[in-house]
């Protein structure tokens, strides 16, 4: 049968047409999933300018000036803090438009009850979220050197809604991949223990953004004057928290190498799983390593920024190992122990 035969034929049965549709899904997924993971890494781009940005002290390069920069819509004559500041901004609103190009996508490409909308669309509210929370520190003067009681609120906030954003961001590419549903008929320790490992990475992401906050406003000429400082009754109260980051890392570290473990063995050795536990296991020993090493060299803006991006991989590979962890149809009677 020639090509234009196919064609006709497969217009006036609807067979056909119900085929062809069928066979253009996986090519529609799999563009759309490209897409997703391209936004994904994008955002991540933009998160890392972010922390160059912080590190630098370059927030207030645009003074207490929102949508505008110092009052205009493109600096003139503009200082070096200004552009670092104003690339961020400018990158954002990229990102801002790939994750709306991305949910409008996955609204018209998947039905209802799809998750991959519900992923896509969540991820737009968060990064309205994440729009919301860099103007309300821009405004509130929450900025670069600047001191407010409520700067570590604001932090902390951040920080939280960018680990939400971050989760579903690379939820929508991996549903628009994945080939097996969810099975939530998971006994309650499971459960427990996912929550747990979920509120710890979360709890020492906050406490990280506290340490580098700290660290920006309270510079240290040495390790042990760093070290002096936090054990100091006189120091603010910001720098006496800060030694319960490294110690909450290392035990959150170890805890999900051990529910790593766990996962893959109660997914009966299910390949994808073990494949997102030897990840995240590895991303997690990098981060320990990563972070040992800023903490000694008194965080240069290099190892910030790696130490950002493992703590932003350490997230993705936990959320992804979960959500696959969650496709095995069936779990090891070891939970029953």
């Amino acid at each position: 049968m020639s090509r234009d035969n196919f064609t006709l034929s497969s217009v006036v049965s609807p067979q056909g047409v119900i085929l062809e549709q069928m066979a253009d899904e996986p090519r529609q997924s799999s563009t759309f999933a490209k897409f997703a993971w391209f936004t994904l890494a994008f955002n991540l781009v933009v998160i890392l300018w972010g922390v160059f940005l912080r590190a630098s002290h370059s927030g207030d390069g645009c003074g207490q000036h929102w949508l505008t920069c110092k009052g205009e819509v493109i600096p003139s004559a503009p200082q070096l803090k200004t552009i670092i500041e104003f690339t961020h901004r400018v990158t954002t609103e990229v990102a801002g438009v790939l994750v709306v190009i991305m949910a409008v996508w996955a609204l018209f490409a998947y039905g209802k009850r799809s998750p991959v909308r519900w992923a896509a669309g969540l991820s737009l509210l968060f990064i309205i979220f994440e729009g919301l929370i860099g103007a309300g520190l821009v405004l509130t003067g929450n900025t670069a050197d600047s001191w407010t009681p409520t700067r570590p609120y604001w932090t902390a906030g951040h920080l939280v809604n960018t680990f939400i954003l971050l989760a579903f961001l690379a939820l929508t590419p991996w549903l628009a991949s994945a080939k097996r549903p969810f099975n939530f008929s998971r006994p309650a320790k499971i459960w427990l223990l996912i929550a747990i490992g979920i509120a710890a990475v979360l709890f020492v992401g906050v406490t990280g953004s506290m340490a580098a906050l700290s660290t920006m406003l309270f510079p240290s000429g040495s390790l042990a004057e760093g070290l002096a400082r936090d054990f100091s009754p006189d120091s603010n109260y910001l720098l006496r928290l800060r030694i319960s980051h490294p110690i909450l890392s290392i035990i959150t570290a170890v805890y999900l190498v051990f529910l790593s473990g766990w996962l893959r063995a109660w997914s009966n050795r299910d390949r994808a799983v073990g494949r997102w536990a030897n990840i995240l296991t590895g991303v997690v020993i990098a981060q320990i390593a990563f972070g040992a090493a800023t903490l000694l060299t008194l965080a240069p803006i290099v190892l910030q920024l790696g130490h950002l991006l493992l703590a932003d991989l350490v997230w993705i590979s936990l959320i992804l190992l979960i959500s696959t962890f969650l496709t095995t149809s069936s779990v090891s009677r070891v939970t029953d122990g």
